[in-house]
């Protein structure tokens, strides 16, 4: 995060916003400035990559489900924006100690040998990793003690859309993320790469709650995608995963996605509108379409 920060001190907060006698490492001012470039870069990248994925991946037919709630992207996006602001303070106090030093990142691939290859080592340790932690966190906050208060806010949603990815608990979103950010501290990791799988594993969060249950057959027995995650929010005990199939297999929470069997929840309104256009007459269901706007097959 030293990165970010001192191109913000370079080229916006020194000339512009600061004044010249506060140093640019004195720690309120480094807590202000990162706090301003946690919100603001969690901000862009949710609406920016949320709302893409909103209106040219999510098949809106899912909005017909009868367990779509009434105005529930608008709410979806009134939590996120609610409870950003209160996940950024922990993870900035993170940040800051990245910033101090303390952390294992570093800048230079000649540091170590076998540099190169290092970094692809590190891309995967970081995955499996951080999957490892989130599996047994996301599993804990469904334990009883923890569930209604803190992880129940994000099971509103049981026909989530790509804006219901980061509507969390600010308690319950920092737990989940704190797996990102224990990394670093324990095993070396370059700052770019560190950079990239932070945005990037806030895209993946966004993608599991697309709606798009497609996965390429090879992959189907071990990425955890959106037909997954879809069904964890409908069934509530099964694939607590966030990017693979392994821990839900290993701790028996593994089910096989309902979108996969023929009975998942695009099932569920296709034969909804079916049923719907054959109990009305002809002259009212034309082309898998009612006329009342209801429903429809090519949404």
């Amino acid at each position: 995060m030293d990165l970010v920060l001192n191109a913000a001190d370079y080229y916006f907060f020194t000339p512009y916003i600061y004044p010249a006698t506060w140093p640019e490492d004195e720690i309120f001012r480094q807590t202000i400035s990162l706090l301003i470039i946690t919100n603001l870069g969690a901000y862009i990248l949710y609406f920016f990559f949320a709302t893409l994925s909103f209106y040219f991946v999510y098949d809106h037919s899912l909005m017909k489900h009868p367990q779509f709630l009434k105005n529930q992207v608008y709410r979806e996006i009134k939590y996120t924006v609610q409870s950003l602001p209160w996940m950024s303070i922990p993870t900035v106090s993170l940040f800051l100690l990245e910033v101090k030093g303390y952390s294992k990142l570093y800048d230079d691939i000649g540091e170590f040998p076998f540099g190169w290859f290092r970094i692809i080592v590190s891309v995967i340790s970081f995955l499996f990793f951080t999957d490892m932690l989130i599996y047994w966190i996301h599993r804990g906050l469904h334990h009883r003690l923890f569930y209604k208060r803190i992880h129940k806010p994000h099971h509103i949603w049981k026909i989530p859309t790509p804006f219901a990815s980061h509507a969390f608990h600010p308690l319950d979103g920092f737990l989940q993320s704190l797996p990102y950010h224990i990394y670093p501290f324990i095993f070396p990791l370059h700052k770019v790469v560190y950079l990239g799988l932070y945005v990037l594993v806030n895209i993946w969060s966004i993608s599991i709650h697309d709606g798009d249950f497609r996965v390429p057959q090879i992959l189907k027995p071990f990425i955890n995608g959106s037909a997954h995650h879809t069904d964890h929010h409908m069934f509530f005990d099964y694939n607590f995963g966030q990017y693979f199939t392994l821990w839900d297999r290993i701790g028996g929470s593994f089910k096989n996605p309902s979108s996969f069997e023929g009975t998942g929840p695009l099932s569920y309104v296709k034969k909804m509108i079916e049923e719907n256009c054959n109990s009305h007459a002809g002259n009212d269901c034309k082309n898998g379409k009612l006329f009342n706007g209801k429903f429809s097959k090519n949404e």
